[in-house]
């Protein structure tokens, strides 16, 4: 018998490339483009249908999110309760998401079922009707919801970030108020809906067992949308940044929300994959800087950490926290101090090794099963990328040197162009 040596760590095997399995295509006749991915080991299917009607398209506040979520609140035919109980009947997951630049429409399902859950999908997105009642329902529990979040430090950091960063005008910055629900209309709500909802600027996304008679049932049930209307903005929107210094007080609070970044540009950007790697090691994982020195060795927080932020028109950087009221201050030094080393100190290989290893493996985790595949998919369609983009990062993360990592830090992460946020006590 083979005895383990406890005391010896396993070798470390560098990752030097990644093969993804990628999607397909096939269109159908009124031009829906269809992405499959055939992969997985059990009968099931998950069909995404991904519309241009997120929030970069919407008409007024929350409309987008208000027409995602009346989609299953019933149709000519059906009532939202024999909808639900038609999914649980074949044990199908239905789900409707908005995101700042799409909504989708998602079915899990066996593929023996499908036959019986996509005449419902299909009903949903034809012929919803956005009854009176559940739309007054809707509203009301949505504005009570609001009233409870808006208390949250967090919740209060979160919108009134996203408003210095873009501007209150632009889709992606609006500060959700109170009023915004009571000027919100259910006619002009199915209007925008009956617009976006529709074949024009449409895909739709196969992944798990996809047959042939899956591609068959899905051009049955969605050949024939019409691709008149579509969601999409003609132009740009203007980005008016608010930066500084920022403070909104909340007198009872025991906590505070700290938000900080800048903007800074997409995933096609040449140094979007490098910067993910500066980021990776400021505040993008467990083990990073601002963890190991505000919440390890200070017990300032529970919890910090610092992202990069890609949608379809824009990108951002941000660092977010909540920390006891009284070292709140305290915290936003040590945050500032930190980015200091990043910029003025090369990074140790060690460390930079570790770095690699997580994020290379963090990697080929997100790529674990045909659904996660359909998530990569899309996360370089909605970009304007190919599968190439994935080698570029791998091989950056690879191949970046302590000097690159210090000489971005010094280029995009200025303190004087930071904003600087805080929600709750100073």
């Amino acid at each position: 018998m083979q005895t383990i040596d406890r005391n010896t760590s396993p070798a470390i095997n560098e990752i030097k490339k990644v093969d993804i399995l990628r999607a397909s295509e096939t269109k159908l006749k009124n031009g829906i483009p269809v992405y499959h991915i055939n992969a997985g080991t059990q009968d099931l299917v998950k069909i995404e249908l991904l519309f241009p009607a997120g929030m970069w398209q919407q008409t007024a506040p929350l409309e987008g999110s208000a027409a995602s979520a009346m989609l299953q609140e019933g149709t000519s035919k059906r009532t939202a309760k024999e909808i639900a109980e038609s999914m649980d009947y074949y044990g199908a997951f239905l789900h409707t998401e908005i995101t700042h630049d799409f909504a989708m429409v998602g079915i899990h399902s066996l593929n023996k079922h499908l036959p019986s859950v996509l005449p419902v999908v299909e009903d949903l997105i034809s012929d919803s009707v956005f009854p009176q009642k559940e739309w007054d329902i809707y509203l009301q529990n949505k504005k009570q919801a609001f009233r409870v979040n808006n208390k949250k430090v967090s919740f209060v950091s979160r919108k009134k970030f996203a408003e210095l960063l873009f501007g209150n005008g632009h889709p992606y910055g609006h500060n959700v108020s109170e009023a915004d629900f009571d000027n919100l209309k259910r006619d002009a709500t199915y209007d925008f809906f009956r617009h976006a909802y529709t074949a024009k600027d449409t895909i739709i996304v196969a992944s798990g067992n996809v047959t042939d008679a899956t591609l068959k049932l899905i051009e049955k049930h969605f050949g024939d949308m019409k691709a008149e209307g579509g969601g999409e903005k003609a132009g740009g929107e203007k980005t008016e940044t608010t930066k500084g210094v920022h403070y909104i007080e909340k007198k009872d609070a025991v906590q505070s929300a700290i938000r900080m970044g800048k903007m800074l540009f997409k995933k096609t950007h040449p140094d979007y994959c490098a910067m993910q790697v500066v980021n990776t090691i400021f505040g993008g994982y467990f083990g990073s800087r601002l963890m190991a020195n505000i919440r390890e060795d200070k017990g300032y927080t529970y919890g910090i950490g610092s992202g990069i932020v890609s949608f379809s028109h824009a990108g951002y950087f941000t660092i977010s926290t909540e920390v006891g009221a009284e070292v709140t201050r305290s915290a936003i030094k040590e945050i500032y101090v930190e980015l200091e080393k990043l910029q003025n100190e090369k990074v140790l290989e060690s460390e930079l090794s570790l770095v690699r290893n997580y994020m290379l493996g963090n990697f080929l985790r997100s790529m674990d099963g045909p659904f996660a595949l359909a998530d990569r998919f899309k996360g370089i369609y909605f970009a304007g990328l190919g599968y190439d983009y994935y080698n570029r990062f791998t091989e950056t993360i690879r191949t970046i040197t302590p000097e690159r990592i210090m000489e971005l830090a010094n280029q995009y992460l200025k303190k004087e162009e930071m904003i600087e946020l805080v929600v709750g006590k100073k």
